[in-house]
């Protein structure tokens, strides 16, 4: 085959098997946590729980990880709080905010939007990378992490890793690489992950949206600030 015929392929069928995959995955894991019910509360409502769910969102959009000193941990693991900051900042305007990304998700979802100027979207993906070294490198120093950390979680850190660099590496032509192979090595590294994520700790992101949920829910009926 050749580079050309691999790279449909990749970004084709194999793509698509890996959006199944991946869609079926989360749906079967949110409809597990579902299931797991939720307790009734007798006791009579002290607020709003909407509104406890409203400013449960809005905090954790306005008072992003690299500002709060007050939390716990930006005080006790920093190092872990801002490189993670980075990494999800950067990896979040990658996904959503790159011009070719975008164009992913209108073909998916039917649906687009404006995206930033590829030179800003590429300073975040340095943000990404070097927030995802240093968790990674706090992994190996820091004897807690260290022990803490098995090999689904390295693998979690690579499988991340790969579709990032490949994809900065595209950008910038870089590795001596013929493109179209960095194209297939950045599809691959895609599709492997889109797989991945239903069987691993990298589906935390949907049940982020779960806990502030609930959490905003309680909160708000208790009449107390999230």
């Amino acid at each position: 085959m050749s580079a050309t015929q691999i790279l449909e392929l990749v970004r084709g069928p194999l793509f698509r098997v890996s959006l199944w995959i991946f869609t079926v995955g989360m749906l079967y894991r949110l409809f597990r946590i579902l299931m797991l019910g939720w307790k009734k509360d007798y006791a009579p409502p002290r607020g709003s729980a909407l509104m406890g769910v409203v400013k449960t969102y809005a905090k954790s959009l306005i008072i992003f990880p690299f500002l709060p000193p007050k939390f716990p941990s930006s005080r006790h693991r920093p190092l872990t709080y801002f490189a993670g900051g980075m990494f999800h900042l950067g990896l979040f305007v990658v996904l959503l905010l790159l011009v070719p990304h975008i164009e992913v998700w209108r073909a998916v979802l039917g649906i687009s939007w404006p995206g930033l100027p590829t030179p800003i979207v590429d300073g975040f993906a340095v943000m990404a990378l070097v927030g995802l070294v240093l968790l990674a490198s706090n992994r190996l120093i820091n004897p807690v992490t260290r022990l803490l950390t098995g090999v689904s979680s390295w693998l979690n850190i690579l499988f991340v890793f790969f579709p990032l660099i490949t994809g900065w590496a595209m950008y910038h032509h870089l590795f001596g690489i013929d493109y179209t192979w960095l194209y297939i090595a950045h599809m691959v590294s895609v599709d492997w992950l889109l797989a991945w994520i239903p069987f691993s700790r990298l589906a935390h992101f949907m049940t982020y949206f779960v806990t502030k949920t609930m959490h905003g829910l309680k909160f708000g009926r208790l009449g107390v600030e999230p």
